[in-house]
């Protein structure tokens, strides 16, 4: 026998002959009987072997421990009396195929620092497993949105001459005989796309910031997603296609795992309404204000005031999504366009569930004006003239926006930390495993 057949799929194969494999999940070793859950990727099965009619079974599991990889044949039993999904595997043979060192290094009881040191370990748990699974979904539900909408998917460089981000730090690296950077964001490349005609863009890669910062929305490599758009009216059209994106990936999260998620985390998936509520920043301010929290003029919302704003919308919207737009030319990148006033951005930032998830704008596309805004924050024109470059020779309206991903599913599953969200988290004090 050689076809495995997941957990999941076993009631099919009730009276049947099967092949599973999986980690070894728990150990209840009795008198005359050995019970053994086994998990998989799809779920956990129970293995019952009596050892007076079984003992070559039973010899043969006598020093397995809990994470070792078995493989087990043996005939898939309808057992009404067993609590994981009514069936059992009674096993005829089984193969050790690999014995698991004991004690393991992390639990349930671990803290987080010693499940990161351990991670592949923790992310055995199928209620870990559910965040990668409900990723996966999401993530191609991104995809299936952007391709039926005519958005081409880049792959942009991550290694390049300069900043794409006003002020964020920079990882510099060896680079042959000189030095270069670890992209901070594809934002330079999505408009070099726009000029050169493609329309509509998207990626989903990695991004690198060289933040010191070791707050739990902070990583240094972190998963962007992005999107670029030509002949945009304003950033309004561009948050109409984020609110509709976003829409229909977390409805289709709800669909897939919407019950499992409520199950094993106590969240329910909400998909949104649209369209998504709408402030202005100075909007903001006065509605804080009135809470008796002060933000400068200039200043962009801090964490606490996202947390209250997005309490506010909740009691008035019903809603978990806010757009905050309208920013100061002062705390925005300098490719924002700007409106007549030349103070104030045509840009947004949308929060979700009381945190920054996206920052989003209309770009300014004539060359003069990016000149002049770039000199104005006072960045050197040569080390924009790569970039500078696209502009010269015609380019369309457009605008974009960047999603964290990790910041959606830490907002999805309702948990403290975006590295409890990370295949393997990196920050200013982690780069391994």
């Amino acid at each position: 026998m050689s076809e495995r057949v997941l957990i999941r799929d076993i009631p099919a194969h009730f009276g049947e002959t099967v092949k599973v494999q999986g980690l070894a999940r728990t150990i209840r070793d009795q008198k005359k009987m050995l019970f053994l859950v086994l998990e998989d990727i799809s779920g956990q099965v129970q293995v019952a072997v009596h050892k007076p009619s079984n003992p070559e079974v039973a010899s043969a599991l006598e020093h397995v421990t809990v994470g070792s990889a078995l493989t087990f044949i043996g005939e898939a039993v309808h057992n009404p009396g067993v609590k994981l999904g009514e069936m059992e595997i009674a096993p005829q043979s089984v193969t050790v195929e690999s014995l698991a060192q004991t004690p393991q290094p992390v639990d349930e009881n671990s803290g987080p620092e010693a499940r990161l040191d351990w991670h592949y370990l923790w992310l055995r748990h199928g209620k870990t497993q559910l965040i990668y699974k409900a990723q996966t979904v999401f993530e191609q539900a991104l995809r299936d949105f952007w391709t039926q909408n005519r958005f081409l998917e880049l792959h942009s460089p991550k290694i390049v001459p300069e900043a794409s981000e006003g002020g964020a730090e920079l990882f510099k690296i060896d680079y042959f005989e000189g030095s270069a950077y670890l992209a901070q964001s594809p934002q330079f490349y999505k408009q070099m796309a726009m000029a050169a005609g493609f329309d509509r863009v998207f990626e989903i890669g990695p991004a690198f910031r060289a933040d010191p910062s070791s707050t739990r929305r902070h990583a240094s490599e972190f998963t962007s997603l992005d999107m670029e758009i030509s002949w945009v009216d304003g950033h309004e059209e561009v948050m109409r296609w984020e609110e509709e994106l976003l829409a229909h990936a977390i409805g289709k999260v709800k669909e897939a795992y919407g019950a499992e998620i409520q199950e094993q985390y106590g969240v329910e998936v909400v998909v949104p309404s649209l369209p998504f509520p709408r402030v202005t920043l100075t909007e903001a301010r006065e509605m804080l204000a009135e809470l008796g929290h002060i933000i400068g003029h200039k200043a962009d919302l801090d964490p606490e005031g996202e947390r209250l704003l997005c309490k506010l919308i909740k009691e008035k919207y019903g809603h978990e999504f806010v757009f905050v737009t309208e920013y100061p030319a002062a705390v925005r990148a300098f490719y924002h366009m700007r409106y007549d006033d030349n103070k104030t951005t045509k840009s947004f930032d949308l929060l979700w569930k009381g945190q920054e998830i996206t920052t989003g704008a209309q770009r300014e596309h004539r060359y003069d004006k990016l000149l002049e805004q770039a000199r104005e924050k006072g960045i050197p024109i040569e080390s924009l003239q790569g970039y500078l470059d696209f502009f010269k020779y015609g380019c369309p309206p457009h605008g974009g926006c960047g999603i964290g991903l990790a910041r959606i599913l830490v907002n999805l599953f309702e948990l403290e930390r975006v590295s409890d969200v990370s295949f393997a988290f990196r920050n200013k004090f982690r780069v391994s495993p």
